[in-house]
C-alpha cells in the first residue's frame, strides 16, 4: 500500500453487525466477525475473486456486496459440510455457517438443550423427577444416627 490514502478509502467498514478496521488486510479483517475464522475468511475471499493483498478500506461496494452473501450462504457456493461451524443442528438437522448475533442465539439454545438433557440423565439416577432433591441425606445407613442404640430386654 502506498503512503497516499486513496480518495474512497473507508476507515471503518460495517459488515453484518460488525465494524471492521479499514487498515487491516481483508482476510484478517473479516475474522473480526463472530463465527468467521482465518481459514473461512481466506476461502470466502477466494470464492469472491477478490485480491487477498488489499486493505479492507480499499474494497469497493460491489466487492463487499459480493462477499457478504457468500459468507451468509456458503452451501450455495459448494462449501463442504465439514467446513461449516454449525453441523447437524439439533432442531432442524441442517448444516450452516452461523455469524454474528446468530452465533450467540444458537449458543443460548444449545445451553438450554444441555440443561434439558442433564435433567433427563440425572432424574432416574436420583430416583426422583427433580434433579436436586432438597436436603437429601447422602450418608450410608450405619452413619445416620449419632450413637449406637442398645436393645433393652425385660
Amino acid at each position: 500500500m502506498s503512503l497516499v490514502i486513496p480518495e474512497k478509502f473507508q476507515h471503518i467498514l460495517q459488515v453484518p453487525n460488525t465494524n471492521i478496521n479499514g487498515w487491516w488486510k481483508v482476510t484478517f479483517a473479516i475474522t473480526a466477525i463472530k463465527g468467521v475464522g482465518q481459514r473461512y475468511a481466506h476461502v470466502v475471499m477466494r470464492k469472491a475473486d477478490n485480491d487477498l493483498t488489499k486493505r479492507t478500506g480499499e474494497l469497493t461496494e460491489d466487492e463487499v456486496e459480493c462477499v457478504v452473501p457468500i459468507m451468509q450462504n456458503p452451501r450455495q457456493c459448494k462449501f463442504p459440510d465439514w467446513f461449516l461451524n454449525r453441523q447437524k443442528d439439533v432442531k432442524d438437522g441442517k448444516y450452516s455457517q452461523v455469524l454474528a448475533d446468530g452465533l450467540d442465539n444458537k449458543l443460548c439454545e444449545d445451553l438450554e438443550q444441555l440443561k434439558i438433557w442433564a435433567h433427563r440423565r440425572l432424574a432416574p439416577l436420583l430416583g426422583t423427577s427433580c434433579p436436586r432433591p432438597a436436603h437429601q441425606d447422602h450418608r450410608p445407613p450405619w452413619r445416620r444416627h449419632g450413637c449406637v442404640q442398645e436393645e433393652i430386654n425385660l
